[in-house]
């Protein structure tokens, strides 16, 4: 491509290459190559002038030069931008809309004459005359309507130099809110989305390194140490340990082999694998967590609809404060004065852009809320409810004892134990088959194809007989196992606090795995900021034994709690916890704990919850830290406090301004500027962080140390 070279500096430089060098649609394109390079930091892409403004890394002049030099048009593809680009092009198109609509007014001012401004004035009047007819024809009376009226009383009176500034303000601001709604989801959805722009397609003629949006359903594509997969898919050939924890928030990489599914944003630490796609990038797990976030404005915050409602409801007033001002002063400039102001265009602009932002600043902190609504939950919530194991406790519990009955020894029991867990990746069933593992037991498949009792066990076949692995509950109730007193005196005595498994093969006990599930280092802490965030009640909910449950709530300071529930019981007691008025978060991970989280005001999971655990959860945090319950719950009560503190700033700005319209104090251009401007303002800030720089470390990340 032929450039000139109009801006040269340290590590910057500006090409140009001419108004037709090539056209919008190849913006995206010329920036995917450019910033593909390792030597580029940034870039800026322009087609108005054939502007391309690089940002490289020292000592790197030469080949971006080279680079640019080589950029030829016809071979480009008219490609997906990315999303760094896609934020750019909003802003930029916006400065440029902003421009040209400012320069646009100002010299029709200078250099139209007085009737032809006045039949522009006349003609985009109509699209505000006709917007509130339609509105009031439909039964309601919003702000379109006083919008319209205020253009309509400015042309009654032949102000036509005040309507053309009012409609020119009202442009402004609906410039501005594209922009800050575009932008807040542009930037929320880069931060979770996946950066892939090529991959390498397997072949019969060997690797072939191709564009992602070239990719099809079917198609194979190797994936090596340290790189992203981009795809949901199945792996088709390889080994590889595979970092889920974008996913799952499981830090342990898990092993993946031929025929075990793999997910876009998941990470390969170590190996190569082969992946047949199943979803292109368009259609992935992740891609659909961020098109659910990228709406999260329409899952309104309750305080958002009740502040929009009371905006609307406002409206009539405006006019009844414009008739009764006409009559009693006579004055129509002072009447039209309070028509240029409205509460509701602030309120319902400001108070998404401050939702969003504030979701994308959870996502920032690897925190994903499914909505506002979930956030004003979270606050206003005096109730908090975990599930025990996996969520309280270590999420690696681990095998303290073995005890074996009949003609069976520890280490025949453990071997079978772990058998049939393996096939179940719960943090318990892992404790088994850790623990055969330190001991040196193999255990080799002898039994039929297993069956999982949801909060119950495990069920299957060995060498003709009925085996079975879980709760008491489990096995001597639902099984009608019997353990007789002296079997259960041995348990009890050394067993201790520990969550006991009981096995039993052929109806009868063989044996009792004690596993040890300590609480997690920083529980008891994070329980203890919670409760000094305002949370009144906190809640533990288990299927363990009661002297587990007690000793685990005897560590944290846990006061109520419930030992040996099913997952209808979890269900059942948050229900009554909500009808007594108390506000419900619940806290859980597996499969038994989606009832609960599906009846609770909002849910959280985390760590290695379950998949249904995390479809059902209304918040998913990406770390096994507790203390970002913390996190969520200041962040939540700042975003309540940011909402409420614009209101009030909305509402007694505004209304400051419509007494100094009746009262004649400013004029109606000025009122609307005003307010336009307040309005600009208020937005502003909403899309600044709710943590502030300085205090980053004490809101949003975790305290040094948690207690032992």
């Amino acid at each position: 491509m032929k450039f000139k070279i109009v801006y040269d500096k340290p590590q910057r430089i500006r090409f140009r290459c001419g108004a037709y060098a090539f056209d919008k649609e190849y913006e995206g394109a010329i920036y995917n190559l450019v910033t593909a390079s390792p030597y580029v930091n940034s870039a800026q892409v322009s087609s108005a002038n054939g502007g391309i403004l690089v940002n490289y890394t020292k000592g790197s002049r030469s080949k971006i030069i080279d680079l640019v030099r080589a950029i030829n048009v016809k071979t480009l593809k008219k490609n997906e931008p990315s999303a760094e680009f896609g934020i750019q092009k909003i802003d930029s198109d916006f400065h440029d809309n902003l421009f040209t609509l400012v320069a646009k007014y100002y010299l029709s001012k200078m250099f139209l004459p007085a009737p032809i401004r006045t039949a522009i004035t006349l003609y985009r009047s109509a699209k505000y005359i006709k917007k509130a007819l339609k509105t009031l024809w439909n039964g309601k009376l919003t702000v379109d309507v006083l919008d319209g009226a205020s253009v309509v009383a400015c042309l009654c009176q032949r102000k036509f130099k005040t309507a053309a500034t009012v409609m020119f303000m009202l442009r402004i601001s609906g410039l501005l809110e594209e922009y800050t709604h575009a932008r807040t989801k542009a930037v929320l959805t880069d931060s979770l989305a996946i950066k892939t722009d090529r991959v390498w397609l397997v072949t019969d003629d060997g690797d072939v390194l191709i564009p992602i949006e070239d990719l099809r359903v079917g198609d194979k594509i190797r994936v090596q140490t340290g790189k992203v997969i981009p795809v949901d898919g199945v792996v088709a050939d390889g080994e590889a340990t595979v970092n889920e924890s974008s996913m799952t928030g499981e830090p342990l990489p898990v092993l993946k082999r031929e025929g075990i599914s793999v997910y876009a944003g998941t990470v390969i630490e170590e190996g190569s694998i082969v992946v047949t796609v199943r979803q292109l990038a368009s259609n992935t797990k992740i891609s659909k967590i961020i098109e659910l976030i990228g709406n999260s404005e329409e899952l309104k915050a309750g305080v958002q609809s009740r502040a929009e409602t009371l905006a609307d409801r406002i409206v009539p007033f405006s006019f009844i404060g414009f008739f009764a001002t006409l009559i009693f002063t006579k004055n129509i400039t002072r009447a039209v004065s309070l028509l240029m102001v409205d509460y509701s265009c602030a309120i319902k602009l400001s108070t998404p852009i401050a939702v969003i932002s504030a979701v994308k600043e959870a996502a920032d902190n690897d925190i994903t809320i499914k909505g506002g609504k979930y956030l004003e939950a979270f606050a206003n919530a005096d109730t908090i409810v975990f599930d025990k194991t996996g969520t309280l406790t270590n999420a690696e519990p681990v095998l303290e004892k073995v005890v074996a009955f009949g003609d069976y020894t520890e280490d025949e029991v453990l071997r079978i134990s772990a058998c049939l867990e393996e096939h179940f990746p719960h943090s318990v069933a892992n404790a088994v088959v850790i623990g055969a593992e330190k001991r040196g037991i193999s255990h080799s498949e002898e039994h039929t194809e297993v069956e999982y009792v949801v909060a119950h066990g495990i069920a299957t076949t060995l060498h003709g007989k009925r085996a079975i692995i879980g709760s008491k509950h489990f096995v001597v109730e639902d099984e009608n196992v019997t353990v007789t007193k002296e079997q259960q005196n041995i348990i009890d005595e050394k067993s201790g606090s520990c969550s006991v498994l009981y096995l039993a093969i052929g109806g009868e006990l063989s044996g009792a795995l004690c596993i040890s599930d300590p609480p997690r280092k920083e529980a008891k802490q994070a329980i203890d900021m919670l409760k000094k965030q305002g949370i009144k009640n906190v809640v533990m909910l288990t299927g363990d034994s009661y002297r587990a449950a007690k000793a685990t709530a005897a560590m944290l300071g846990i006061t109520d709690y419930k030992c040996q529930v099913l997952p209808e019981d979890k269900h059942r007691y948050v229900e009554e916890m909500k009808q007594n008025g108390q506000k419900v978060i619940m806290v859980g991970d597996g499969i038994n704990d989606t009832p609960a989280l599906a009846a609770a005001n909002v849910s959280v999971a985390m760590n290695d919850a379950s998949d249904i655990a995390r479809e059902t959860a209304d918040i998913t945090i990406k770390g096994s830290d507790l203390r970002a319950l913390v996190r969520v719950r200041k962040l939540s009560k700042d975003l309540m406090k940011r909402i409420n503190k614009n209101y009030r700033f909305i509402i007694a700005f505004n209304s400051a301004l419509l007494l100094s319209g009746f009262m004649g104090v400013i004029q109606p251009s000025v009122s609307a500027f005003l307010h336009n401007a307040s309005t600009m303002m208020i937005c502003a800030k909403s899309m600044t962080p709710l943590t502030k720089k300085n205090d980053k470390g004490k809101a949003l990340s975790l305290p040094e140390k948690a207690e032992q």
